[in-house]
C-alpha cells in the first residue's frame, strides 16, 4: 500500500485544525477526531476523578518513509525491570522540569532514540488513561515528524531496537490478531516488523487506527497466546496491561 493510499474521504467530518493544511492529508482526519475522544474510549480504565497515579506520556509519532506512511516504534531491553522486551512507543514518567505531557514525551523520545524534538510538530494529545499494575496515568501525544532524521538506540540498556512500522503493515489484516495472556486477559495484538506487539502498546495502536479510519476488516477470532518468551519475561517485570 503506498503513500497516496492514504488521503481524507468524502466521510470526513468538519474542516483541518488550524495549520492542519500543512499536514499530509491522510492525518486529517485523525487531528479532527481528536477533540471528541474520552479517556473509556481508549480503556476502560481511566483515571481516577480525584486525582493520584503518576503522570507519564509516550510519544505516537508518525512519519513518511521509502515505505509511505509510518508509525515509531521501539522494543525495551529485555533486561529491564519493567516492561522487558516490549514493543512500545517512546516515553516515560514526568519529570518536574516537564513542560507537561508534551514536554515528557519529547524528552523522553530524545532520550531513548535521539530524537531532535525540533523536527517535530505536535498535533494533538489524546486523554490520559491509566495503567492500573504501575499506577501511570498516561497521555498519548501525536506528532507529525515534520524533518525526519536518523534514529537509534541512545542505550542499548535500555532500547533494543528501534523501527519506523509502516501503517500499512498495521492495518494489513494478515498482520492483525487478539493476544490471549493465561491470565485471562484478552487485547488487540500485531506482528509487525519484527515484534510481537502487544499489551497498553497494542490497545493504542488498534484505538488510532479506528480513529483515523485506517483500520481494515480482520479476524477478529484470530487468537494468538502470549509467546513463551515475552510471557516468561512479563512474569519477571510486571503484569500484562490491559487495554480493550
Amino acid at each position: 500500500m503506498s503513500g497516496a493510499t492514504w488521503s481524507v474521504g468524502p466521510d470526513t467530518p468538519g474542516h483541518p485544525e488550524p495549520g492542519a493544511d500543512a499536514l499530509p492529508p491522510w492525518l486529517h482526519r485523525l487531528v479532527e477526531s481528536l477533540p471528541q475522544v474520552r479517556s473509556e474510549q481508549i480503556s476502560r480504565f481511566v483515571p481516577p476523578p480525584d486525582g493520584g497515579g503518576r503522570p507519564s506520556a509516550v510519544l505516537i509519532l508518525f512519519g513518511e518513509g521509502e515505505h509511505g506512511p509510518d508509525v515509531l516504534l521501539l522494543q525495551r531491553a529485555a533486561t529491564l525491570r519493567a516492561h522487558a522486551g516490549q514493543p512500545a512507543f517512546p516515553g516515560g514518567a514526568t519529570d518536574p522540569d516537564d513542560d507537561g505531557p508534551v514536554g515528557t514525551a519529547l524528552r523522553e523520545a530524545n532520550e531513548e532514540v535521539g530524537l531532535d524534538p525540533g523536527s517535530v510538530r505536535v498535533i494533538g494529545e489524546l486523554p490520559p488513561v491509566l495503567i492500573p499494575v504501575s499506577g501511570f496515568i498516561v497521555t498519548g501525544v501525536l506528532g507529525w515528524w515534520e524533518r525526519p532524521h536518523p534514529v537509534g538506540p541512545a542505550d542499548p540498556a535500555e532500547v533494543a531496537t528501534v523501527a519506523r512500522v509502516p501503517l500499512a503493515d498495521l492495518v494489513n489484516p494478515d498482520n492483525r490478531f487478539r493476544v490471549r495472556h493465561p491470565s485471562g486477559v484478552l487485547g488487540p495484538g500485531f506482528g509487525v516488523s519484527d515484534m510481537f506487539v502487544w499489551g497498553f502498546t497494542a490497545g493504542l495502536i488498534s484505538f488510532v487506527l479506528d480513529l483515523a479510519g485506517w483500520s481494515q476488516p480482520w479476524n477478529r477470532h484470530n487468537m494468538r497466546d502470549l509467546p513463551a518468551e515475552d510471557l516468561a519475561l512479563a512474569r519477571r517485570t510486571q503484569p500484562p496491561d490491559a487495554v480493550r
